[in-house]
C-alpha cells in the first residue's frame, strides 16, 4: 500500500516518493495579512493539515513551511483606511490567524516566515535573475521576463497566446511602456509617494508577491522541495511565476509534487465579498458552528473537488459529528468501565500504532482508512471508516446515559477498548477530537446549541410542575422532531441524547 499524490504539474496521480528516505520537505503558501481568515483558508489549511498528520503516522519526518505575506497593495490600503502602519494591520491579523488555526485543530507550522523578514534573500535572488540576463529593471522597477523560461506555462498548461486577454485587462498603460512583454511580471516594485519601502540595489520599493515566496522556499527548505501547496486559485499566475524565477535562477525543479485544493462556493455561488457571501472562520464560530463540525464538513469532500456551503450541508455535518464526537468521547468519560486507566496516554493512542487489534473486523478497517487514505488522500472514505468504528461505541455511550454505568454489564471490554484505541488514532490523523459542546441541527435556518436545549428541558419540567401536561409533551415531540431524545430519572431529572 502506497501513497499516491494528484499532481497538478504532470496532471496525473503519482506515486509519492520524497527526495531522502522517509523525510519530507513542504512548503504551504500562505495569506496576507490584511483581513481575517474566511472559509476558503479553513478549506485549504484543514485539507493540508491532514496531508501532514499523514505522513507522520506513515513514519515520515515533515518539515512543514508556511509563510505570511505582510508585503502587499491590499495591506497598504487597509492601513491607509484605518490610518495606522502596514505593521499594525499585518500584526493584527498574524494573532487572529494563529487563534483560527489553533480552534480548528491545525498543527502549529515548524517555521511561518515573512516576506519583511526575508528581504536579504529577495534581493539576492532578484540580483541573480538580472546578472543571468532573465530580468531587467527600469525606472526602480524589476522585471522577470517569461521568454527566458522555456516551458512557461508547464503547471497551468497556459500558452502565452492564451494569456493576452487576462494580461491586457491587468497591466496598466504605465507598466506597457516599461515592460518588454506584457506577460512580464515584477520581482521589485519602485516605492510609490508615501508608502512604506525598502533599499535595494534598483532603489527603494518593496517586492513583487511570487518572488517572495520563491526567495522563503530556498530560504527554508533549499533549492528542491517535495510538495508546493496552495489553492487552486494560485497555480496561475502565483505558482507559474513561482516556477519560472525559482528554476532559471537554479536550474533545478522547484517542487516535485504540486497539489492544490478545490474552490469553496456559497450555496452554489463563488465566495466573495462583492455578493456578499463572505464569511470568516471567527464569524462562522460564532454562529454556533463547532470547530469539528466545520473540520467534518471540510474532509467529506476530496482535497481537489470544489465544496458548496450551505446551511443544509452543515446541519449535515453536526448530526454526522454528534456521532463520532459521543464514540470518541466515551473512552474519556467511561474510562474504568473500559479499562482504560492511563488518561495522559491519549495522545499517546492518537500518535501510534494501535497494538491491541483483538479482531479481524477492526483489522480490515484500519487497512481501508489506509487504501482510502493512500488514494490521494481519500478522506470520505476514511471517514466511512470512523462513523464504522464509532457506531457500537456510539450505542453505548447512549446506554451509559440511558441506564447509568451499573446496570451495563460488559462481556467484552478489550474489544470495545481496542476499538476505541484505533477510532482516536485515525481521528487524530485527520485532525478530529472530541469536544465537551456539541451543535445541533434545528428545523429552519439555524442551530440549537445545548444550552437552547437544556433551556427547554427546564420549560418542561416547570410546565409539569404545573399541571400542564399538553405544553411538556409539546417541548418533548419538538425536541424529537430535531433529534433529541428525553429521559425521565428517578428524582425529576431529565437526561437527553441524540438519536
Amino acid at each position: 500500500m502506497t501513497l499516491r499524490l494528484t499532481n497538478t504539474l504532470t496532471r496525473k496521480t503519482e506515486i509519492f516518493q520524497s527526495l531522502l528516505p522517509k523525510k519530507v520537505s513542504i512548503y504551504c503558501c500562505g495569506v496576507t495579512v490584511y483581513d481575517h481568515c474566511h472559509l476558503g483558508h479553513a478549506r485549504s489549511y484543514i485539507a493540508w493539515d491532514v496531508l501532514r498528520r499523514y505522513l507522520i503516522w506513515l513514519g515520515y519526518e515533515v518539515t512543514f513551511v508556511q509563510n505570511f505575506t505582510d508585503i502587499d497593495d491590499k495591506i497598504l490600503d487597509r492601513a491607509a483606511k484605518e490610518n495606522c502602519s502596514m505593521s499594525e494591520i499585518s500584526e493584527r491579523n498574524i494573532k487572529a490567524f494563529h487563534e483560527d488555526m489553533n480552534v480548528l485543530g491545525i498543527l502549529p507550522p515548524d517555521r511561518m516566515p515573512r516576506a519583511t523578514k526575508c528581504l536579504d534573500g529577495i534581493r539576492a535572488l532578484i540580483e541573480e535573475l538580472v546578472t543571468c540576463g532573465a530580468a531587467y529593471s527600469i525606472d526602480g522597477d524589476v522585471y522577470f521576463s517569461v521568454t527566458k523560461h522555456a516551458n512557461y506555462g508547464k503547471l497551468s498548461g497556459r500558452q502565452l497566446e492564451q494569456q493576452q486577454l487576462n494580461a491586457d485587462g491587468r497591466v496598466t498603460d504605465a507598466e506597457k511602456e516599461k515592460k518588454q512583454s506584457l506577460f512580464d511580471f515584477a520581482l521589485w516594485k519602485g516605492a510609490k509617494q508615501g508608502e512604506p519601502s525598502f533599499p535595494s540595489p534598483w532603489g527603494e520599493g518593496r517586492p513583487g508577491w511570487h518572488i517572495e515566496c520563491s526567495a522563503m522556499v530556498r530560504e527554508e527548505l533549499g533549492e528542491t522541495i517535495d510538495i508546493h501547496l496552495g489553492g487552486a486559485d494560485l497555480i496561475f499566475p502565483h505558482h507559474e511565476n513561482e516556477i519560472a524565477q525559482s528554476e532559471v535562477a537554479t536550474g533545478k525543479d522547484l517542487a516535485r509534487y504540486w497539489l492544490h485544493n478545490g474552490m469553496v462556493n456559497v450555496s452554489g455561488q463563488k465566495m466573495s465579498k462583492s455578493l456578499g457571501n463572505f464569511t470568516t472562520i471567527k464569524e462562522l464560530l460564532k454562529q454556533g458552528i463547532s470547530p469539528m463540525t466545520l473540520r467534518l464538513f471540510v474532509l467529506q469532500a476530496h482535497y481537489r473537488k470544489p465544496i458548496d456551503f450551505t446551511d443544509e450541508a452543515l446541519k449535515a455535518a453536526a448530526k454526522g459529528w454528534e456521532g463520532l464526537n459521543a464514540a470518541l468521547s466515551l473512552g474519556v468519560l467511561h474510562s474504568t468501565e473500559l479499562g482504560i486507566t492511563k488518561q495522559s496516554s491519549l495522545n499517546e493512542i492518537a500518535i501510534h500504532t494501535t497494538k491491541e487489534i483483538h479482531s479481524l473486523e477492526l483489522s480490515q478497517l484500519q487497512k481501508n482508512f489506509v487504501e482510502a487514505m493512500n488514494d490521494d488522500l481519500n478522506t470520505s472514505g476514511a471517514l466511512a471508516v470512523l462513523f464504522e468504528l464509532a457506531r457500537p461505541l456510539r450505542s453505548l455511550a447512549n446506554r451509559f446515559k440511558r441506564e447509568g454505568t451499573k446496570k451495563i454489564n460488559l462481556s467484552k471490554t478489550a474489544d470495545l477498548r481496542s476499538r476505541w484505541q484505533l477510532l482516536v488514532q485515525l481521528a487524530h490523523v485527520l485532525g478530529l477530537k472530541s469536544e465537551k459542546s456539541q451543535t445541533f441541527s434545528q428545523i429552519g435556518e439555524s442551530f440549537v446549541m445545548e444550552e437552547k436545549i437544556k433551556a427547554a428541558i427546564a420549560s418542561r419540567k416547570k410546565a409539569k410542575s404545573t399541571g400542564d401536561y399538553t405544553k411538556a409533551d409539546k417541548i418533548r415531540d419538538e425536541l424529537k422532531a430535531i433529534g433529541v431524545e428525553l429521559i425521565d430519572k428517578p428524582g425529576g431529572k431529565t437526561d437527553w441524547i441524540r438519536i
